[in-house]
């Protein structure tokens, strides 16, 4: 690539603060579907979204405060009362559904996204105050990630063309 082309390459950031299943879909499809057309990603990882960067996810599903949140079921989409999320096993029963529409609808899981993230050579950077105040170190975190605060995020946003707060 040229140097006036580097120059000119297109830059993106995306802060991901949130930590469950359906959240952790839009930064990943972004960045990589981003890092795909060449444009260069760094994604940065603070407070709740900071446990998508772990070795081992579990993540889940929450209906409650989602009233948007509708599942075809029974040949329709349904909606779930937002007082049924309170109940003991809701949570549960509504991330083995959306997991087990994820895998029949052949949508990939947030470890093969994540990966696809890695050999993409997007950047992701752990947030230093979310593993300090979390208790997290980074052993407990994928390898080929950065440690790094806002400053660090802000040396990439000052120079990127989109930035976005997931």
């Amino acid at each position: 690539m040229a140097e006036a082309d580097l120059n000119n390459a297109k830059r993106m950031t995306i802060i991901c603060t949130k930590g469950t299943l359906d959240w952790a879909y839009p930064p990943f499809i972004l960045g990589t579907t981003a890092a795909a057309m060449d444009v260069e990603v760094t994604m940065f990882f603070t407070f709740y979204g900071l446990g998508l960067l772990e070795k081992d996810l579990d993540l889940k599903v929450s209906p409650l405060g989602n009233p948007a949140m509708e599942m075809p079921m029974m040949g329709m989409h349904m909606g779930m009362p937002n007082l049924v999320g309170m109940l003991p096993g809701v949570t549960g029963g509504a991330t083995a559904m959306m997991k087990n529409m994820i895998k029949k609808k052949g949508v990939a899981s947030i470890e093969e996204l994540r990966e696809a993230a890695v050999l993409s050579d997007v950047r992701m950077i752990a947030c230093q105050m979310t593993l300090d105040l979390f208790e997290k170190k980074k052993e407990d975190m994928i390898d080929g990630i950065e440690i790094g605060g806002a400053a660090t995020w802000m040396e990439s946003a000052l120079k990127s063309d989109i930035n976005l707060y997931m």
